[in-house]
């Protein structure tokens, strides 16, 4: 277990890369990393790795019929898991990168265990240089919060080492979490969409954005 320190608050400084790619490489070699976003700490894997993202499981204690949601680099790397449809589009560039997660039609290479078996898979691209940076290193990214199952999301470091301790290989500390929270999950379905969870983007900035 290692815990890289770095201030990303004015930018990727050489702390922060080297965090960044140390990260990468222990998630390319099928290792579990915590790293921060926008919301809250994340626990990551590489989606591609099934054995990776069966241990993330394991280690979160959450139970296999509940998908997971992805981080991505940018709009690129999302065409690379998702289909995005002109719902996605709109909200792509109205909020992201930022606090927003959408359920959209995966690509049919996502391994079944990230969607828990569904052919939809939430995607997001944090508001956040390290995260962006290990996802741009390493390619798309488990993005589900730093905690085990039913106990509070982790907003610091120190809470994800008490969750997870040397289950994890790489810990990457930047700080408090800037907002606190988990993001706004919204599920688009075709023209219409479902706020599945209530985050810092509110019901109404997505209706002003959609035109529902």
């Amino acid at each position: 277990m290692r815990i890289d320190k770095c201030d990303c608050s004015k930018g990727m400084d050489e702390a922060c890369t080297r965090a960044a790619m140390d990260a990468a490489e222990d998630i390319s070699r099928g290792r579990l990393v915590v790293y921060p976003t926008d919301t809250v700490y994340g626990i990551g894997a590489d989606i591609y790795n099934e054995a990776a993202v069966k241990g993330l499981y394991l280690a979160k204690q959450r139970p296999f019929d509940m998908p997971l949601s992805v981080a991505v680099a940018d709009r690129r790397m999302m065409e690379e898991v998702a289909e995005i449809n002109e719902n996605a589009d709109r909200l792509i560039e109205a909020f992201l990168p930022g606090p927003l997660t959408m359920i959209i039609r995966k690509r049919g290479d996502v391994p079944d265990i990230v969607t828990a078996s569904s052919q939809k898979v939430g995607v997001r691209i944090p508001n956040h240089p390290l995260a962006v940076e290990i996802a741009r290193r390493a390619g798309p990214l488990v993005a589900t919060s730093a905690n085990t199952h039913f106990h509070p999301d982790a907003t610091n470091i120190g809470m994800a080492v008490r969750a997870f301790g040397d289950s994890v290989s790489t810990y990457v500390d930047a700080g408090e979490s800037l907002i606190g929270k988990p993001s706004t999950i919204v599920w688009l379905k075709g023209s219409e969409y479902e706020i599945v969870r209530q985050g810092e983007i509110t019901e109404e900035m997505i209706r002003d954005v959609l035109q529902c």
